[in-house]
């Protein structure tokens, strides 16, 4: 694909995001809640539409795509089983919405922080998200850097890609907060399930129509049909791969932080139901672009180019390559600046002081403002580093934020769970994730994925059984199970 055609493609996209997400600032507030949850009016599909973009970013149609390549049909089992943790929204959703309305939060930080009437705990999940997010954010900006590079045939350089997100990203989340970033991930969102969708199937019809797809597979790769085909999907690594992927509408902030987004209970319903169509969809299609490029070019140097060069390929038309390729980067810049606003929205709300006085909230909303550039930048660093597959990397981030999850659940379901409990799984079990990615130690050969939240789940419940339990832990608990009994 020539390199004016792909400029021109980003060009357009750049004028159309920006004309929606400038009309977004018509009626924003001055608050955190204005800037960071679009003052909790976000309507059903709104939300459904933006949950979607943010959750499926650079990760499906590059990294699914070169898991599957890589993998084979392990991959979309992978994927299925993140969907059935989904459901968890249905559980926890309005609990979270609940309390949120109730409490005035913010943050999933903040609302550990009150539950467990401790600051260091709020501060705890803030730093841990730090931790292991910026890499997932720089993930994405990876993702436009290969894709950009491999459409180009290398004319557009990786750093360019990197770059060109990562000032997407802070523009967007810059113009209006969480509004502009709803409003643009609707539109890329409704964007990229349609081009992709399109294109996967013409790119199937170029290669013969579906029969005779799974014919050449299964006579040229036969390996990519079954399970664990080429090792990648054994067991125990499926299970690693899968286990942190399962409570990640948990367990990331920069989605459950959307729960407390919804206007109203029957508009979280709509979002859930919304996601899940488009989610379903747009994992087919992935799966789909990973078989047809395996097929097409089964020779890639690396298997994350397997989108890019399918994109680039004689197989699809440069202008709908083009229009593809656009739905992809704005699928990763979605999900950079929704991590961006996240993580500032922690770190100027749970590491400064929790005062809600007018002062404290236009204090906190400025550091907010300056410090998402800051993250910008760090995940830039790190996309450079080009580390593995994407969507290994991706995992491995969500190992990390799954040590968080214990706390979480005990927050509504246990009124013996204690601040102290919440510390020690946090920092202990994802320090000892940390270590094993650092390291490469693998206890008794399992990676972190596997061993990450039983082990949290154990330091959460022992420290809690022998420490004093908040004084309103009840109270919080009683009002989460309130307004979820009325939304049943």
């Amino acid at each position: 694909m020539s390199e004016l055609l792909i400029w021109s493609a980003v060009a357009l996209y750049l004028v159309v995001s920006l004309v929606v997400a400038w009309r977004s600032r018509q009626g924003q507030g001055t608050g955190m809640a204005d800037y960071f949850l679009g003052n909790r009016q976000m309507g059903g599909m709104v939300s459904a539409l933006s949950y979607s973009a943010t959750t499926y970013s650079a990760f499906m149609m590059v990294g699914l795509a070169g898991l599957t390549y890589a993998g084979g049909v392990g991959a979309l089992g992978f994927e299925i089983l993140y969907f059935a943790g989904v459901s968890l929204v249905a559980i926890f959703g309005p609990r979270f919405w609940a309390v949120g309305r109730h409490f005035g939060f913010v943050t999933p930080g903040e609302m550990l922080g009150h539950r467990y009437e401790s600051r260091g705990v709020a501060v705890a999940v803030t730093l841990t998200s730090c931790l292991f997010l910026i890499p997932y954010a720089s993930v994405q900006l990876a993702g436009v850097g290969y894709l950009l590079s491999g459409m180009s045939g290398g004319a557009v350089s990786f750093t360019t890609g990197v770059v060109v997100a990562t000032l997407l990203a802070i523009l967007f989340s810059r113009i209006a907060g969480m509004r502009s970033v709803a409003w643009t991930d609707s539109l890329q969102a409704l964007f990229m399930i349609v081009a992709s969708t399109a294109v996967a199937l013409l790119v199937v019809h170029e290669l013969g129509g579906f029969a005779m797809l799974f014919d050449r597979l299964a006579l040229e790769h036969p390996q990519s049909l079954v399970v664990p085909g080429n090792g990648v999907f054994n067991l125990v690594n499926f299970l690693g791969l899968t286990l942190p992927w399962f409570f990640f509408s948990l367990s990331n902030p920069q989605v459950s932080q959307r729960l407390f987004m919804p206007k109203d209970l029957s508009a979280m319903r709509r979002m859930l139901l919304g996601f899940l169509v488009f989610g379903f969809i747009y994992t087919l299609v992935s799966v789909l672009w990973g078989f047809s490029a395996l097929v097409a070019f089964p020779s890639l140097e690396s298997a994350d180019l397997a989108t890019p060069t399918l994109l680039a390929s004689a197989h699809v038309p440069p202008v709908l390559g083009g229009i593809v390729m656009v739905g992809i980067l704005a699928a990763a810049v979605s999900t950079i600046d929704s991590i961006m606003l996240t993580l500032a929205s922690m770190i100027a709300r749970d590491l400064r002081s929790t005062s809600k006085d007018q002062g404290s909230e236009q204090a906190q909303l400025k550091l907010g403002k300056w410090v998402m550039p800051v993250i910008a930048l760090i995940a830039l660093g790190f996309a450079e580093l080009r580390l593995d597959l994407i969507a290994v990397l991706s995992v491995a981030s969500s190992s990390g934020l799954v040590v968080a999850v214990p706390a979480i659940v005990g927050a509504f379901f246990w009124r013996r769970g204690t601040a102290a409990g919440a510390l020690v799984s946090i920092i202990g079990a994802g320090s000892l994730v940390l270590a094993s990615f650092v390291t490469g130690f693998k206890p008794l050969g399992l990676p972190a994925g596997l061993w990450g939240l039983p082990v949290a789940t154990l330091l959460y419940l022992g420290a809690s059984l022998v420490t004093r339990p908040p004084r309103d832990s009840a109270q919080f608990i009683k009002i989460a199970n309130r307004q979820h009994s009325r939304s049943r």
